[in-house]
């Protein structure tokens, strides 16, 4: 055993995994949330984005079963929606429908609720854990020295104070954690913040739609680009509702009445979402969000920090929303904490922090290049930022006849495969042969061999040729 005691703050998906980890390793496991969490799938306050499209990313799916044996089976039987990678997702990239084959890869599509409900009863199942919702956290308690986290502070319904002592802290409180602030009242300093302002808003509805409207599909993707910076999910959901989100980049927000949802997605340069709901039954009123920017705490930067306190999740990064990268990366967190405390002991935060950089590196790269291919979000732009957003749209024009480079650029969205094994020569070859029998207004091929400014973004990842983070705008504490 690592100790005998573990807290974790915040009980969404982050925490919930971050407690099923814990509970290999220690005696007791308490979650502390502050909402008071139903017990069978709802929406919550704490989780304003549950009313939009999820998509649990394919290596995410793999995690949660190797963590919960047989939960995608379980989920599915609860009427979520699975599919192929490919051969279940209408792509429409760059201006372009991809090829679609199965490729033998599952994908789940359930709504943020389900899963989450699903996941937090096998959590609160196991011995040992133990929930106090209705709750919020007052503070860290430490040692003398305050060298050491010794536990955590809570304040009940009525205000009342109670500790709780631990072994380990594990913060997975999401966006608005208050380690930061912590930190600074302990004596020690904050993380350094990268942040790349993209000025995101949503609006989800759930619409009924005529039998087969999908054709089969289970999820509908169509990207935004710098020349048309609007894009939409529509996802199949239990109980045969559709959910449709719509999305604008830089303030341009999808409105929330009727006419205006619906003009909206008939701007699309794809018709497929318009035509859908057009005629649909509409479940539910247009339910907005909005998401000021991409937020990376470098807590592996620090020089200082207390033992017995870690981060995990939201906490540490928040993506881009329509990338869908968030409860995958949380879960690829929690199995780097397990593989830590196999060891026998918890893992000191710097070799924690360390790991954990490791694995978001690369989905950070992905959202803040992706986010970069539009001129008005501010940021650093390397020559291989440029590179790939002068490649990406070819690739995805020659995918459009050839299904291995579908596959290749999917397996990368789905985190299953690293981002640079799109620029393996016999890749590149296959694009730069399409690109050669395409119009003679497409660009020439010396502007990607070159990584010069080309008026060519990609909708997709701008990092992928290294899968290094392309940082913004730095905001040093």
């Amino acid at each position: 055993m690592a100790g005998t005691r573990a807290v974790v703050l915040g009980g969404s998906m982050a925490g919930l995994l971050a407690a099923r980890v814990l509970a290999e390793f220690y005696d007791k496991v308490t979650i502390v949330e502050r909402d008071v969490l139903p017990r069978e799938a709802a929406q919550r306050r704490g989780v304003p984005q549950g009313h939009h499209v999820h998509a649990l990313l394919a290596r995410g799916g793999e995690v949660l079963d190797e963590l919960f044996p047989g939960l995608t089976a379980e989920v599915v039987a609860a009427g979520a929606p699975a599919g192929d990678l490919l051969g279940g997702i209408r792509w429409l990239l760059s201006g372009h429908r991809i090829s679609r084959v199965d490729i033998g890869q599952p994908v789940l599509f359930p709504s943020r609720p389900l899963l989450e409900a699903h996941v937090r009863a096998r959590v609160l199942a196991l011995p040992g854990v133990r929930l106090c919702d209705g709750h919020d956290i007052a503070g860290l308690t430490t040692t003398a020295d305050r060298r050491t986290v010794t536990g955590v502070t809570m304040r009940g319904p009525g205000g009342e104070l109670r500790g709780i002592p631990a072994d380990l802290v594990v913060d997975a409180s999401g966006r608005g954690s208050r380690t930061p602030v912590w930190l600074e009242k302990l004596g020690y300093r904050p993380p350094r913040v990268d942040k790349i302002h993209i000025g995101v808003g949503y609006a989800s509805r759930a619409y009924r739609l005529a039998p087969d409207a999908l054709r089969g599909d289970r999820l509908i993707l169509a990207n935004w680009t710098p020349e048309h910076p609007r894009a939409a999910a529509v996802s199949a959901q239990e109980d045969g509702r559709v959910l449709v989100t719509l999305a604008g980049l830089l303030g341009d927000h999808p409105p929330t009445d009727h006419d205006g949802f619906l003009a909206f997605a008939e701007s699309l340069p794809f018709d497929d979402v318009h035509r859908l709901i057009v005629d649909g039954e509409p479940l539910t009123d247009p339910v907005a969000i909005q998401y000021p920017a991409n937020v990376r705490r470098r807590y592996e930067k620090l020089s200082r920090f207390p033992d017995g306190l870690l981060v995990l999740g939201d906490a540490i990064c928040g993506f881009n929303p329509i990338y869908g990268q968030g409860m995958t990366v949380a879960s690829l967190e929690a199995a780097t904490l397990r593989r830590l405390l196999s060891g026998g002991r918890a893992p000191g935060w710097k070799a924690y922090f360390k790991a954990v950089a490791k694995v978001v590196d690369v989905p950070w790269g992905i959202a803040t290049g992706t986010d970069l291919a539009f001129p008005g979000v501010r940021g650093r732009r390397t020559p291989k930022v440029r590179l790939v957003n002068a490649y990406l749209p070819r690739l995805h024009a020659a995918a459009v006849v050839d299904s291995s480079l579908s596959s290749a650029f999917v397996r990368v969205t789905g985190l299953l495969d690293r981002p640079e094994g799109l620029l393996r020569p016999d890749r590149l070859l296959k694009v730069l042969r399409k690109h050669r029998k395409a119009p003679a207004s497409a660009l020439p091929a010396t502007a990607v061999a070159s990584g010069e400014p080309t008026g060519v973004a990609s909708s997709e990842p701008a990092a992928l040729a290294s899968g290094e983070p392309a940082v913004g705008a730095e905001t040093p504490r």
